[in-house]
């Protein structure tokens, strides 16, 4: 296999890895709205419709990471929204260590630089997109 071959599919398991587990969230928002989030948005004093993005940044950007079409945009979805969810649920959590002795942030860490990881990478040849694509 060339290196060429293995870098593609590299980047095909880290945007199905991505697209998949991101999604499972959005497929909870889907089916039991984003009423909280809206609650922790306005507690910060942030305007409540922005809590619409989580359909973003959870459905349709890993939904495009997944078919890998527009994923450098799609990924930065997903990085926008883990900051977002980060700075409204977790920034207690920053600093800590688990019981287990990983960061408390783990998930919430793979996800964040995972995007960063795909948005810096493309989509590569096993895509929609194509290797060569404008955005992928």
């Amino acid at each position: 296999m060339s290196s060429s071959t293995s870098d593609d599919l590299g980047k095909l398991v880290l945007r199905l890895t991505l697209g998949i587990l991101v999604l499972l969230h959005g497929i909870s928002k889907l089916t039991n709205g984003i009423g909280g989030i809206e609650g922790m948005l306005t507690s910060h004093g942030w305007p409540a419709f922005i809590a619409w993005g989580a359909y973003l940044g959870e459905v349709v950007g890993p939904i495009l990471l997944i078919l890998g079409f527009y994923t450098r945009p799609a990924a930065l979805l997903v990085l926008i929204n883990m900051v977002a969810a980060i700075a409204l649920a977790h920034t207690s959590q920053l600093a800590m260590l688990a019981k287990s002795g990983g960061w408390a942030l783990e998930l919430q860490g793979m996800f964040l630089f995972g995007a960063l990881a795909v948005m810096l990478l493309g989509a590569g040849r096993y895509s929609l997109g194509g290797k060569s694509g404008r955005y992928n």
